[in-house]
């Protein structure tokens, strides 16, 4: 069969959540309209020794509700958050993968750091009881594109599959490269997301001595405080949303329900430094740039911004600084949030939990907020919907997300009614 060049739309009509929130789509995005914090004592390792105790972490998770026992075994965590949140969106979306050609349905799931927990558990055992006793799936169980394996195992997906490794930038980067891929006719549905299960006594060294994880310990809920004064650092989350991306066609042909439609994505590098952005914000600004432009729109017609907002000093001066430059006198106007403030910085999920909470923020009319935004920062003078949400039309939805090494990935989302009869 001949598929058309003629570029697609591309449309969100499934999603799927396990997180800091909730392990659903629906309890997640109730508890983001809420204010509430994901955010707590660490308890999947003993932090007594860290500078940092708390982490914002996946609660109540059982991976047999989503697979059998001996499945779940040989998954390192991130693959069971992705499969489970794969199961969940494709069942969101009513897609009968029996009555899809399976191999124009595709995967891309992407991950900062993948299997931690199994590489820290395995370096262990390789240590305390020898290498005759290591796994022999740690190789599979911890390489970051196994995520997209399994889930394209699960549902028999045999169209182009892939993953991506652009640390905090991951996930937008997942979806933005599975938008294209149907975009231009080589799939007719992606499953795109992100998945992180970083939370490791591991992980957590390297991040403290670097200085890059809130040690607001006493704190706790509150720790998270983006564009904050006060803010000093972000607080470690962990889990997996996946995305269903169809083409305009193929949702119709099927009768399927649309959320909205993904109608940009631009991507940069900054060039500058192995984890500080850009303090001019130049990267960020190009793919913000992009991003709009491939959508088709003005700055001016950003509605929402689902900002990266990390709660790190230089991170979030830097985004505003590059928010202001794209925006200009609109910036003053558009509601910005991060609800990073809620859920903390799932690094490789981050992108796709924050794109999950920008279709949600317009199906449903509503800006989630940035909570514990107390003590305002010269630097950081936007409107950020300070701690509680709100309702607004929302046409248009810009999400940010920036990565180590200078990788930017900026996404756009539009509502579906505001652009065709649906």
């Amino acid at each position: 069969m001949a598929y058309s060049r003629i570029p697609h739309r591309v449309v969100v009509t499934g999603l799927g959540a396990v997180s800091p929130l909730g392990n659903s789509v629906a309890d997640t995005w109730g508890a983001m309209k809420d204010g509430k914090s994901g955010i707590g004592p660490i308890t999947l390792f003993d932090a007594a020794k860290f500078d940092s105790k708390i982490a914002s972490e996946v609660k109540g998770f059982d991976p047999e509700a989503w697979m059998d026992r001996k499945e779940s075994r040989r998954m390192d965590r991130f693959a069971q958050f992705a499969v489970s949140a794969a199961v969940q969106a494709v069942a969101d979306a009513k897609l009968d993968m029996d009555k899809t050609d399976r191999e124009r349905v595709g995967v891309i799931v992407g991950s900062g750091i993948g299997g931690f927990t199994t590489m820290a558990e395995q370096h262990e055992t390789l240590i305390t009881r020898g290498p005759g006793r290591v796994s022999p799936f740690i190789i599979p169980m911890l390489i970051i594109n196994m995520a997209s394996g399994l889930v394209s195992i699960r549902f028999g997906a045999k169209g182009p599959n892939s993953s991506v490794v652009t640390a905090c930038a991951s996930g937008n980067h997942a979806i933005g490269d599975a938008f294209k891929i149907v975009q231009r006719g080589d799939a007719d549905v992606m499953l795109a997301g992100g998945a992180e299960a970083a939370i490791t006594a591991f992980a957590f060294a390297g991040f403290c001595n670097m200085g890059a994880l809130s040690t607001r310990n006493a704190d706790g809920p509150k720790a998270s405080s983006p564009f904050d004064k006060k803010r000093d650092g972000f607080v470690m989350g962990e889990g997996s949303v996946i995305l269903i991306l169809e083409s305009e066609t193929h949702a119709r042909t099927r009768g399927a329900r649309i959320l909205a439609e993904i109608a940009g994505y631009g991507m940069s590098g900054d060039a500058h430094h192995m984890t500080a952005p850009d303090p001019d914000g130049s990267g960020a600004i190009l793919a913000m740039k992009r991003a709009i432009d491939d959508a088709g729109l003005k700055p001016a017609d950003i509605d929402y911004v689902n900002a990266h907002g990390t709660s790190t000093q230089l991170n979030d001066k830097a985004e505003t600084a590059g928010i202001k430059r794209v925006f200009g006198d609109h910036a003053r106007k558009a509601a910005i949030s991060s609800t990073k403030s809620m859920t903390g910085h799932m690094l490789g999920a981050a992108g796709a939990i924050e794109a999950m909470a920008s279709v949600m923020a317009i199906t449903e009319g509503f800006v989630p907020p940035t909570i514990n935004y107390e003590d305002p920062d010269p630097d950081c003078d936007l409107d950020y919907t300070p701690n509680k949400g709100r309702k607004m039309e929302i046409n248009n939805v810009m999400s940010n997300s920036f990565g180590f090494g200078g990788h930017n990935a900026v996404l756009v989302f539009r509502k579906w009614a505001n652009t065709a009869a649906s």
